[in-house]
């Protein structure tokens, strides 16, 4: 099998191999901020890091070109860790497994790291890469982007000079992204009691299979959400249960692939047959979109806990079923764009206080407000206590930017073809560092990648090395 590192651009897949071999996931991305300083360090060009992590390179522009504009490259060091769940591995150690499948680089069980590793990469190998041609450049690497924008969030209003920024974080070739949708995430906690387990016989129900999916990019498309179809699975028993608890998601940027329950029940055979009707009929529902949903049933010793109450037990069941989950509204405005959204992302278990946690995301500060007071009066029905956490703003589109006109522009002398121009349902950095930077004039781009935040993330071979060429005829462009 042919290794990444045979591919072109080489200077960019040198760098994605070295990556992908680096534990980085979000809020450990200690290694990874230490690569990209280790590279600064040996060429020479100067760099800094802040108290976030957040990293910049200084790269000096190609000879005769030191007048031109600082041009900012942005990506973001961490990447989601998803695995199937009988995958054996390690993310805090183990090095990804790249597959390349046809024009496809997959990973072997897991997330890819594509994003944001490509971009990352690309700024890399842009700095490295002696014939292309630039003015002076700002390499900005980020943090903990993944679970709220956190590095960018950190960035002091001091850290950059350049006013035009590149985002190299998208997911779709021949696409320019000019704005994105605003989010915030909400806690939900709900006070239970348990009684005595009652001497029934221990299952463990597994919901498997699902697609998942970036709770952004993907939410429009109808894939099912483990926790919200197990919870319901579990509603249509008539045999009585007990349930001890329900689990699933880790991300709260991605749509829940596996959901996991332990309960007793005295009547096994009524049990199965109730389950096994009650997932053929929402295999028949989701029969287009989720392939491979399966659910598995299997016998237990160990519970880790007592049953729910049975007042308990319908609350939570019932609160995981009426929380809002997927597309919300349409934009009015701009065809095909999702507006508002929310992802029923994570339920963990808890001796007194199984844990909620959901994403929402909008373009329109008022309906993001609105969306999260929904899920706070939802979860206030079912006795709950509710905690908004702190949200990150939207990326308003501008039609007039320099940036956007100058790319349209190369694009279409590259391709022949005419660039789209969207805004994106999901969070960028671009929304918070247009805050922090007055008069920062920002685009966002990247190659093919599909499935991110799940183990079917894959990032297509030739739409790279297409991105790489735009990147260079733009900083070209660009320096004058």
């Amino acid at each position: 099998m042919a290794s990444i590192t045979d591919l072109k651009p080489a200077l960019l897949w040198k760098h994605f191999d070295e990556i992908r071999q680096i534990p980085r996931c979000s809020k450990n991305e200690k290694y990874a901020g230490e690569y990209v300083l280790k590279y600064a360090e040996q060429t020479g060009f100067p760099s800094k890091q802040d108290s976030a992590g957040n990293v910049l390179i200084q790269v000096p522009a190609s000879p005769g070109h030191e007048k031109a504009p600082i041009i900012v490259l942005q990506g973001h060091l961490d990447m989601v860790c998803e695995k199937n769940s009988d995958k054996q591995f390690d993310f805090e150690k183990d090095a990804i497994e790249v597959i390349i499948d046809g024009d496809w680089v997959t990973a072997n069980g897991t997330t890819l790291g594509a994003d944001n590793g490509i971009g990352v990469a690309a700024s890399l190998a842009v700095a490295e890469d002696s014939s292309v041609q630039h003015g002076p450049l700002e390499l900005l690497f980020t943090t903990d982007e993944e679970t709220g924008l956190n590095g960018a969030t950190s960035i002091s209003h001091d850290f950059l000079k350049g006013r035009v920024l590149i985002n190299l974080d998208s997911e779709e070739e021949g696409t320019f992204f000019i704005g994105c949708a605003g989010g915030g995430d909400t806690e939900i906690k709900l006070p239970v009691q348990r009684k005595s387990a009652s001497g029934k016989k221990a299952f463990s129900v597994g919901l498997k299979g699902l697609r998942g999916g970036h709770s952004g990019i993907d939410i429009h498309t109808g894939r099912g959400n483990a926790i919200q179809l197990l919870a319901r699975v579990l509603l249509n028993l008539k045999t009585d249960i007990d349930l001890v608890s329900l689990e699933g998601g880790s991300k709260h940027n991605a749509i829940p692939r596996e959901a996991f329950a332990v309960l007793l029940c005295d009547k096994e055979a009524e049990l199965k047959d109730q389950l096994h009707a009650s997932l053929k009929e929402i295999q028949f529902e989701y029969k287009s979109v989720e392939k491979e949903m399966t659910l598995d049933i299997q016998s237990v010793k160990d519970t880790h806990g007592d049953p729910l109450k049975a007042e308990d037990q319908a609350r939570l069941l019932n609160l995981l079923a009426g929380l809002p989950h997927g597309v919300m509204a349409m934009s009015q405005e701009i065809k095909g764009l999702v507006e508002t959204s929310n992802n029923l992302a994570i339920v963990k278990n808890d001796t007194r206080e199984p844990m909620i946690y959901t994403s929402s995301r909008s373009s329109i500060l008022s309906a993001l407000e609105a969306t999260r007071q929904k899920i706070g009066a939802v979860a206030s029905l079912a006795g709950a206590r509710v905690i908004h956490l702190a949200g990150y703003p939207a990326w308003t589109p501008n039609l007039d930017s320099a940036i956007l006109k100058t790319m349209k522009a190369i694009y279409k002398n590259v391709t022949g073809k005419e660039a789209k121009v969207e805004a994106i349902h999901a969070g960028l950095e671009c929304g918070i560092i247009g805050e922090k930077f007055e008069g920062m004039d920002m685009i966002s781009f990247g190659p093919d990648l599909q499935n991110p935040h799940s183990p079917d993330e894959r990032v297509h071979i030739h739409s790279v090395e297409r991105f790489y060429k735009l990147l260079q005829e733009t900083l070209k462009a660009l320096s004058g």
